[in-house]
């Protein structure tokens, strides 16, 4: 990576930019914790809802900006973070208290979509376990695409717009506004970075990007035609829906991802939190006899895991008999994960131990999937969102998509921020290859041993001490 690094630098220096690359570091998670439970509880947190831009035809309460805000009302730094693909603002919980905790002069504002408010969580928020199970195996109503065509217009730029709503709120509190994401988040993040606001470029309104396990170009690395981008096209998530098709099926509907599907899952996150040791309900998630942690966590455990992109380390299960699962591997995967046939002792539930080196808890993870504040996923994703941010990824200006906006990418000089999953989806060469392409100066690190979403769930605290190490390094804008 040394070579790697000591390329972008002398581009730059050729460029002649006056940017420059930093030194990598790169880290196992084995330092103890610092901020113990109780403090990353006391950080306050209260939920937002402010007026966003208006979309024609969009029911006017769901034009809206949300934002869960963590810490001081008018602290000194503010920081926005944007979810990823299928992501709510709840899978910040973790790290946005970790942030706070440890400098009470930075908030963190983590974003929900606009998407989020057609959630029914009303049934979530009761404790009842009988109820709760049947949510498991059942779910509950879904709310019909042809009643949903108005999200065919929930792209990138409404996207964008709702975001900077948010932005510029903060920029009325304090001068100290850095904006980043998670995954297609962190895509979001360049992309908000070069974008024309009627006028003005977004890099203008923030200090700083800050990149968790993802680029612009994650969702794609090529230009796609007028013709992709209306009939559809293959991607990095695969099939990706055409603007002719998604009036129909607004929303993300797949095998492994539904509004149903999330909504059990967010039933089962609640069972785990509520009795972990107990057995999950027949007929759920997983049709092995498991305990309710187990099942939860069967779904996204990176040794089990279908799908890179959804899945985390916390430990195995036990009580298995396990055999290789090639198919991961044909979806992105390193490695071959495991597929549990059955238990190893029929009349014992399977059960889940967690491993003290592991980045993630498992038992933290369920706690903090589903919260009153907001739940780590959106069950109405966009369709025109991934297409959008499939489509943009490049320079806009002077393509078949110059209507998105994306227009000023050569200009932005704004700090990046770039912090990879040792085993997630993104590599350091990612950054730097970002960073060259931007001339900002950039900063990257890696979590070794971090699949993608221990990036935001992590116990320890070192995603957090780089991104308040990082944004102590620049001189204050009230200077």
């Amino acid at each position: 990576m040394r070579v790697s690094a000591c390329l972008m630098l002398a581009l730059s220096l050729w460029l002649g930019t006056g940017a420059r690359a930093q030194t990598q570091d790169q880290t196992t998670p084995a330092a103890a914790s610092t901020v113990s439970e109780a403090v990353l509880t006391g950080v306050p947190a209260v939920r937002q809802v402010r007026p966003g831009v208006t979309v024609p035809g969009t029911p006017p309460a769901l034009n809206a900006s949300i934002t869960v805000r963590y810490g001081a009302e008018r602290p000194r730094t503010i920081l926005l973070l944007m979810p990823g693909y299928l992501g709510g603002a709840g899978s910040f919980d973790r790290l946005a208290r970790q942030i706070v905790a440890l400098d009470p002069g930075v908030a963190v504002w983590a974003v929900d979509r606009r998407g989020n408010l057609l959630e029914d969580h009303a049934a979530l928020a009761q404790t009842g376990k009988a109820e709760l199970e049947a949510i498991v195996r059942s779910g509950l109503p879904v709310r019909p695409a042809s009643q949903l065509g108005f999200m065919r217009d929930w792209g990138l730029d409404t996207t964008l717009r709702d975001w900077r709503v948010a932005v510029l709120e903060a920029r009325s509190i304090t001068p100290e506004v850095y904006i980043g994401g998670h995954s297609m988040g962190a895509s979001l993040a360049g992309l908000y970075a070069a974008y024309d606001f009627d006028g003005q470029p977004g890099y203008q309104d923030v200090r700083g990007l800050v990149m968790l396990d993802g680029t612009p170009n994650l969702l794609n690395g090529k230009l796609v035609s007028t013709q992709e981008y209306r009939r559809g096209f293959w991607g990095t998530l695969g099939p990706i829906a055409g603007l002719d098709t998604i009036g129909r099926l607004p929303y993300v509907n797949t095998f492994y991802y539904s509004p149903q599907r999330a909504i059990r899952g967010n039933a089962q996150a609640r069972l785990a939190q509520l009795a972990p040791r107990e057995p999950a309900p027949d007929g759920g998630l997983t049709a092995l006899n498991a305990t309710n942690l187990a099942a939860a966590m069967l779904q996204i455990e990176q040794r089990y895991a279908l799908l890179p992109f959804l899945a985390v380390q916390t430990g195995k299960a036990t009580n298995t008999q396990e055999e290789p699962n090639p198919l991961p591997r044909l979806l992105g995967a390193e490695e071959d994960t495991q597929t549990i046939v059955g238990p190893r002792i029929s009349r014992i539930p399977i059960g889940w131990r967690s491993d003290a080196q592991a980045p993630t808890d498992a038992q933290d993870f369920v706690n903090r999937f589903w919260t009153p504040l907001s739940d780590m996923t959106e069950w109405y994703f966009p369709q025109r969102l991934t297409l959008d941010v499939s489509a943009a990824s490049l320079d806009t200006r002077g393509t078949p998509h110059e209507a998105m906006r994306v227009w000023h990418t050569a200009s932005v000089t704004t700090p990046v921020l770039g912090i990879a999953a040792g085993e997630g989806v993104t590599k350091a060469a990612d950054y730097w290859r970002y960073g060259a392409q931007v001339l900002g100066q950039t900063t990257v690190h890696t979590l070794s041993g971090a699949a993608h979403l221990d990036i935001v769930t992590a116990k320890r605290e070192h995603v957090a001490r780089w991104v308040l190490d990082w944004m102590a390094r620049f001189p204050s804008a009230r200077n």
